[in-house]
């Protein structure tokens, strides 16, 4: 297993509220519906959009589309409150856990970090080493941008 690891991410929001709303799926369907309509003119903002059209999810699990892997799907299996939520692969191409841990800094803000252990086969670590860090940079930026509260 090979671990990547985001930078710590720091979330104006308390550990609870960011729990809450990361350990229950169903609240992608908000985050869908709070993005602006037509392109932000940020490129980065534009393609957490498209990206988050693509996915579809539940309260447990989510799956999503993702160039030029395929279908990626994972599950919560583990929810410790307020602190982590961990997730598996399910169906997908590689093999992978990945876990969300949230700290309190103060009563109203919270710091975060993401870890993805996957299971990449020898021959192709070099090709998906530089793009899995990069990608789970990315969703930690997203992530820490979400209206909490």
């Amino acid at each position: 297993m090979t671990k990547f690891e985001s930078s710590v991410k720091q979330i104006p929001h308390s550990q609870q509220s960011v729990y809450n709303t990361l350990s229950d799926l169903n609240n992608a369907q908000r985050l869908k519906e709070r993005l602006p309509e037509g392109s932000t003119g940020n490129d980065d903002m534009d393609k957490v959009k498209e990206r988050l059209q693509n996915i579809s999810f539940d309260q447990d699990s989510l799956s999503m589309n993702v160039d030029p892997v395929g279908q990626i799907s994972m599950r919560i299996i583990e929810r410790e409150e307020p602190k982590t939520i961990k997730f598996e692969s399910d169906n997908s191409p590689l093999s992978f856990n990945f876990w969300i841990q949230i700290l309190p800094v103060t009563e109203s803000s919270s710091k975060m970090k993401l870890t993805i252990d996957a299971d990449i086969p020898f021959f192709a670590k070099g090709m998906v080493s530089k793009p899995l860090q990069e990608g789970i940079e990315k969703i930690a930026d997203a992530l820490a941008m979400i209206p909490f509260e």
